[in-house]
């Protein structure tokens, strides 16, 4: 379950997100949207367990992100969330599979191979597994993260943006992708976006503009 209660973070001493509660049972998705400067992006990085909010709580699965020291935060970062960022950070001189293993090693968990072979035919990649990122499409490298992001079985699924750059087609491809990576990990999903595409994808969704006093449960 993820519950973020009563969370506000501040920039320079102006409140820039004054977030409504979420409560997202196992498994749930939820859609964030909102026009820039809305807070999106903060609020994905405290989903993340990156940035500290000024106040408030935040729980994965009955633990406080926040009481956690910043290592020990990475380290359950890097093993119950996933991320797929906007930018896609692929290490341009490691192989698709060793870019994918990164994320094992980051979170402190021994290689799989057998694992990373069968994410990767599932994401219709499993012959790029010795390839090199500039040796991929673009539609291929956006495999790569999300295979990388769910490849230790996340509680927590995160995609920031990740239908901004791209065409109808694509789009709900992306979209698609997500949603089945995130089931096949049982993860719960929160997409960030102000692509009014993505809409028709997600019953629920939580639009942060004057959001300000509701309560998301899903």
């Amino acid at each position: 379950m993820i519950l973020l209660q009563n969370c506000t973070h501040h920039y320079s001493r102006k409140t820039v997100v004054n977030l409504p509660d979420i409560n997202l049972e196992d498994g749930g998705n939820l859609l964030v949207t909102g026009l820039s400067g809305s807070g999106k992006s903060t609020l994905l990085h405290i989903l993340a367990g990156i940035l500290n909010p000024t106040k408030g709580s935040y729980e994965i699965n009955g633990t406080n992100l926040f009481s956690l020291s910043e290592t020990q935060r990475d380290r359950f970062r890097g093993q119950h969330i996933g991320i797929v960022f906007q930018q896609m950070h692929l290490i341009q001189s490691l192989t698709i599979a060793d870019n994918i293993h990164v994320a094992r090693y980051m979170a402190g968990l021994t290689a799989d191979q057998k694992k990373v072979k069968a994410l990767c035919a599932t994401l219709e990649i499993g012959d790029k597994l010795n390839s090199f990122p500039d040796e991929l499409s673009q539609g291929q490298k956006q495999r790569v993260a999300i295979a990388r992001a769910v490849v230790n079985d996340p509680v927590l699924l995160l995609a920031d943006e990740p239908t901004s750059s791209l065409d109808d087609l694509r789009s709900e491809s992306v979209i698609e992708l997500l949603k089945k990576s995130a089931e096949i990990s049982e993860a719960s999903l929160i997409v960030s976006t102000h692509d009014s595409r993505v809409k028709k994808h997600f019953k629920n969704v939580l639009n942060l503009e004057g959001a300000e006093q509701k309560r998301v449960a899903v």
